[in-house]
């Protein structure tokens, strides 16, 4: 593969200064092959990596099962339940990012739970004590 520059350099010699394919060959120390295919192309050289797997990917349908039922279960349990013995940063990143639209709609929708949705709990009401009444046995509790 040929860079930017080089692939220019083959077009201006051969548009501008009327160079023969061999001649661009030789001068650049590249094979007459690369020349007519810089030539050919409309568009510079683009380096293009193959899409790799993630080793995320063998166990992602667990994943996916386990957010389905408990959209809330930290990174840490879902790695114990699918028992993951690599580190937690790639896991996490796919748990929180995972990219796909589904994941994404799991994780919103737990999000989506907040305080405006739990229930109510009023001044009086016996889900709530001060204090004084959590740390000591002799305190009076404020129900």
């Amino acid at each position: 593969m040929i860079l930017v520059e080089d692939w220019a350099e083959i077009r201006r010699l051969h548009r501008a200064e009327q160079m023969p394919i061999r001649a661009i060959a030789r001068h650049l120390g590249i094979s007459k092959n690369t020349v007519k295919r810089a030539l050919a192309s409309d568009r510079p050289p683009q380096y293009r990596r193959p899409a790799k797997g993630s080793v995320v990917d063998a166990v992602e349908v667990q994943i996916r099962e386990l957010l389905r039922d408990t959209p809330t279960m930290p990174a840490t349990v879902i790695a114990e339940r699918i028992g993951w013995e690599r580190g937690m940063t790639i896991l996490k990143d796919r748990i929180r990012n995972c990219g796909r639209p589904m994941c994404r709609s799991i994780r919103s929708r737990a999000r989506s739970i907040g305080p405006a949705s739990w229930p109510s709990a009023t001044c009086g009401s016996p889900t709530r004590t001060t204090l004084s009444a959590m740390g000591r046995a002799d305190a009076r509790r404020s129900w």
